[in-house]
């Protein structure tokens, strides 16, 4: 798997803020980097496109209030645009507790009207980070030729599937 360089900033970003909110287009790997800040703190994963995550925010105070000592990411966020009311004042909340930081990792692709709401309801508790798709660099630090982004494409599916099978019969496949 391949180290994103924004995964640093991602994880220092979650010490300094209650919510952080990474957006980008789809299949950019937003999921894989929240998977793995998550596995180094104590998180709950829920899709907001599986109808069974989706439920558990049937009551959202209910629920993430059973939670509140957790990093509860929630992917597909554009999905519940109403929910930044009520992220809201569970982050007023938990900073009551003396919680300041560390609260939702929201992830979304990139739209104007998520960053719109998420800013307007959020405002002074959110941070919002963009991931790119694959860059140069990053494909440059596992050895790999990082021309072939050129020819096949910088998005993790596309670029993650090469390496398969480089790592299945170490010859290179376009």
């Amino acid at each position: 798997m391949i180290t994103r360089f924004l995964q640093k900033t991602l994880q220092q970003t979650l010490l300094r803020q209650p919510t952080v909110v990474l957006l980008g287009p789809r299949q950019v790997g937003k999921t894989t980097l929240a998977y793995q800040v998550s596995e180094k703190q104590n998180s709950i994963y829920l899709d907001l496109e599986s109808p069974e995550d989706f439920q558990k925010l049937s009551d959202p105070l209910l629920y993430l209030r059973t939670h509140e000592s957790h990093l509860v990411i929630l992917d597909e966020i554009q999905r519940v645009p109403d929910l930044f009311s009520s992220l809201r004042g569970l982050i007023d909340e938990r900073r009551r507790k003396g919680r300041s930081a560390g609260h939702f990792l929201l992830l979304g692709s990139a739209s104007l009207d998520l960053l719109k709401q998420s800013s307007e309801s959020l405002a002074g508790r959110i941070a919002q980070l963009e991931l790119s798709p694959f860059t140069a660099l990053e494909v440059a630090q596992y050895g790999q030729d990082f021309t072939q982004l050129w020819l096949r494409g910088d998005f993790q599916t596309v670029f993650s599937k090469k390496m398969i099978c480089l790592a299945l019969n170490g010859d290179v496949i376009l």
